[in-house]
């Protein structure tokens, strides 16, 4: 991977993180023991059977414990900083061409901010969901999320610049939208 592909795909799957902390880390695993995906020194441990093991599992019981109204506030309350630090976990763990201090840099503030990104809108999403629904909806609403991790790990994956591409646009989108609803011109 070239330097600009390694960033792109470290901060998709960052963003991913977002979604659901467990699926790019499956993700990415079963594509470093597939071959398909280099991993940085420290983190060859992803691709071996305990970790794959381990990582369905937790992926698993995410998914299961979203499905619960008033349990996926709770895990949002911990998901929100631990979203993050999988966003700068999983880019330094397939940011191979850099250097190590550039590396942790890229991955903190690239992986991090784009973790927290999404991750932050997906609770607010939520929030708005249980208040419009009674939280009858949410459900639904985690079945998308992992849908958007699922779709957003694999794009990472398989055209990653597209990804980055499509992240600073819906970015973009999102900020016009928001200042379009507080009545601030630009």
């Amino acid at each position: 991977m070239n330097l600009i592909t390694s960033v792109a795909v470290g901060v998709g799957l960052a963003a991913a993180c977002g979604f659901r902390i467990f699926v790019p880390f499956l993700v990415l695993g079963a594509a470093a023991r597939l071959g398909a995906a280099p991993l940085s020194a420290g983190f060859a441990w992803l691709a071996s059977d305990e970790a794959l093991v381990a990582l369905t599992v937790a992926t698993i019981l995410e998914a299961a414990a979203y499905k619960i109204p008033w349990l996926d506030h709770a895990l949002d309350l911990l998901a929100s900083p631990a979203a993050v630090i999988a966003g700068v976990l999983a880019t330094a763990a397939i940011a191979t061409d850099l250097p190590p201090l550039l590396r942790f840099a890229v991955a903190v503030v690239g992986g991090g901010g784009a973790a927290a990104m999404v991750q932050g809108a997906t609770v607010l999403l939520r929030l708005k969901s249980t208040a419009m629904t009674g939280g009858l909806a949410n459900p639904l609403f985690a079945l998308f999320e992992l849908g958007g991790a699922l779709v957003t790990s694999l794009l990472a994956l398989l055209a990653p610049i597209f990804l980055l591409l499509l992240l600073v646009v819906t970015v973009g989108v999102l900020l016009v939208l928001v200042f379009k609803s507080k009545g601030v011109r630009a």
